[in-house]
């Protein structure tokens, strides 16, 4: 079942996953401790993505995010911290972009940067593979 999402100009067709994440947000930063913080995009200026890390003993314990709020970039870095949450340093960097694209059930034309930027904002964080 796809969802209908509108808004005030345009029309999206959200995965029921897409769409959960989008009116039901998880991991929403910043965190008031953490140990690992990296950013693509200016905030106030664009698309940006924010991302905390609590990381010890080389495991990802929580994770929160902040974007500008377009409904791709708030499902991207939401569905990024549930797949990396509770898991290994190295196995978190393994996620892509298109790993995000599958779970949210494809993300449309013009909005395909947003997975891209939470996992740049990771690497910069807790570093690249």
């Amino acid at each position: 079942m796809l969802v209908y999402v509108t808004a005030s100009r345009s029309h999206e067709v959200l995965s029921p996953i897409a769409a959960d994440h989008v009116c039901n947000p998880r991991n929403s930063g910043p965190l008031d401790v953490f140990t690992h913080f990296g950013q693509v995009g200016i905030p106030g200026d664009g698309a940006f993505v924010s991302l905390w890390f609590l990381v010890e003993e080389g495991v990802v314990l929580k994770a929160a995010y902040q974007t500008h709020g377009c409904r791709w970039s708030i499902a991207s870095a939401s569905v990024l911290c549930q797949l990396v949450t509770n898991r290994p340093v190295t196995t978190a960097l393994l996620v892509e972009p298109r790993d995000i694209d599958l779970v949210l059930g494809g993300i449309p034309e013009g909005k395909q940067e947003f997975p891209g930027m939470a996992i740049q904002a990771m690497e910069e964080a807790i570093g690249k593979p």
